[in-house]
C-alpha cells in the first residue's frame, strides 16, 4: 500500500527528481517550497504542492497532516554564501529542520529522512571521507547542517521519529537553478559560456570535488524511507569516482560546448574546503548506490535542459549580510 510522503524544497531540483521517483512507486506525494531555489515547473503536476516556507510552523503542522513519511531537502544551501550571510544560511539550514521535526512530531510520522551535506566533515587528514570520522565543519553552512543532523536524532529518541541521515555531496543535474550567482559551479558555468561568457574560478582552480547526478542519487533516498536497517543512521551519497578540479570541469564544459575557454580568476572564497570526497561504500553495502552516469554524460543533459529552457541573467536575490573586504568581489561587482 502507497505511503502519503511529505518533501520540504519539493521545487528544487533534488525533490522534484524524488517525488517523481516516490509517484513512481505509488505513494501519495505532497510537499513545500517558497521558490528561493527552485523552479515551479519543476513540481510534478500529479503532487500536491503548498507554497510554505518551512519557517512557517503553523502552516508546515497543517500541511503534514496524515503524513507517514518525510523527506527534508529544503535549505538554503549556499556553502560559501555563509560565511557572509550567516542568519540566512543557518536560519534556512538549521532552525527550518526544527520546524519540520516539531511538525512531523505533532503529526505523528513514522520517518523522516534528512538531506545533510558533506559540508559537515569540512578538511579531513585523509580522503574520502568516511562515516566515522569526527566532523570538522569549517563554514556556518556546514555547522548548520551538523548541528540538523544531531537536533533530529536527539528529537526523534525522545519521541519515536525515525531518522536517516543522508549527506550527499555536489549534487548536478537538470532542473538545478542555473541563474543563481552564489551556488551551483557547474550551472554557472555552462549558462555562463552558452551566454559566450568565460565562467569565473575563485582562487587557483585546483580545489577537487565529486560531483553527484542528481538521478543517480534518487534511488538510495527511496530505499532510505522503508528500509530498517537505515535507521539512526549516516550515510555519504553520491560518488567516489572522477574526483576533478574545477579547472578541469571548466575545460570538460568547454569541451561539451566547443567554447574557447579562458577562465576569469578571482580570489579564493574565505573557509572554502581545497580537497573534499566522500566514500560510496556505506551507501553501497546498505542502500545499493551504483554511480550510472559518467560525469560528462551528466553535464551534457544540464547543456541539453539549459539550452531548452534558454539561457538566464543571474538574479543576485539573496542579501549580503557581511561587506567588507574578504567579501568576494565576484558579488560585490556582480561579475556574473
Amino acid at each position: 500500500m502507497g505511503k502519503k510522503v511529505f518533501i520540504t524544497g519539493i521545487a528544487g531540483f533534488l525533490g522534484s527528481h524524488l517525488a517523481d521517483a516516490m509517484l513512481a512507486e505509488g505513494h501519495e506525494v505532497t510537499g513545500c517550497d517558497n521558490l528561493i531555489g527552485g523552479y515551479m515547473d519543476n513540481v510534478p503536476a500529479d503532487a500536491d504542492f503548498h507554497q510554505l516556507d518551512c519557517n512557517n510552523l503553523p502552516g508546515l503542522v497543517k500541511a503534514m497532516k496524515d503524513v507517514d513519511l518525510v523527506y527534508h531537502t529544503a535549505c538554503t544551501a549556499y556553502e560559501g554564501l555563509s560565511v557572509f550571510s550567516p542568519a540566512l544560511v543557518c536560519n534556512n539550514t538549521f532552525q527550518i529542520t526544527v520546524n519540520v521535526a516539531s511538525a512531523a512530531i505533532q503529526n505523528k510520522v513514522r520517518r523522516i529522512v534528512n538531506c545533510s551535506s558533506m559540508a559537515r566533515y569540512g578538511t579531513q587528514d585523509r580522503l574520502p571521507f568516511t562515516e566515522d570520522m569526527i566532523p570538522k565543519p569549517q563554514d556556518p553552512y556546514g555547522v548548520a547542517k551538523l548541528a540538523a543532523e544531531n537536533l533530529l536524532l536527539n528529537l526523534g529518541e525522545v519521541h519515536g521519529l525515525e531518522v536517516v541521515n543522508l549527506a550527499p555531496h555536489n549534487i548536478i543535474g537538470p532542473r538545478q537553478k542555473y541563474d543563481d550567482p552564489f551556488r551551483n559551479v557547474a550551472s554557472i558555468m555552462i549558462n555562463l559560456m552558452l551566454q559566450g561568457r568565460q565562467p569565473i574560478i575563485y582562487g587557483d582552480g585546483e580545489q577537487k570535488r565529486c560531483f553527484s547526478f542528481a538521478q543517480d542519487m534518487v534511488g538510495c533516498f527511496v530505499r532510505a524511507g522503508y528500509q530498517d536497517d537505515v535507521v539512526g543512521e549516516l550515510i555519504n551519497i553520491g560518488p567516489d569516482e572522477e574526483f576533478i578540479s574545477i579547472n578541469e570541469l571548466s575545460v570538460m564544459i568547454a569541451d561539451l560546448l566547443d567554447f574557447d575557454l579562458k577562465p576569469i580568476y578571482v580570489p579564493d572564497r574565505p573557509q572554502e574546503v581545497r580537497l573534499a570526497t566522500c566514500s560510496a561504500d556505506k551507501a553501497r553495502r546498505m542502500l545499493g548506490y551504483k554511480t550510472k552516469t559518467p560525469l560528462k554524460e551528466g553535464l551534457g543533459t544540464m547543456v541539453d535542459y539549459i539550452k531548452k529552457k534558454g539561457t538566464k541573467r543571474f538574479r543576485y536575490h539573496l542579501d549580503i549580510e557581511i561587506m567588507n573586504e574578504k567579501t568576494p568581489k565576484s558579488w560585490t561587482q556582480r561579475m556574473f
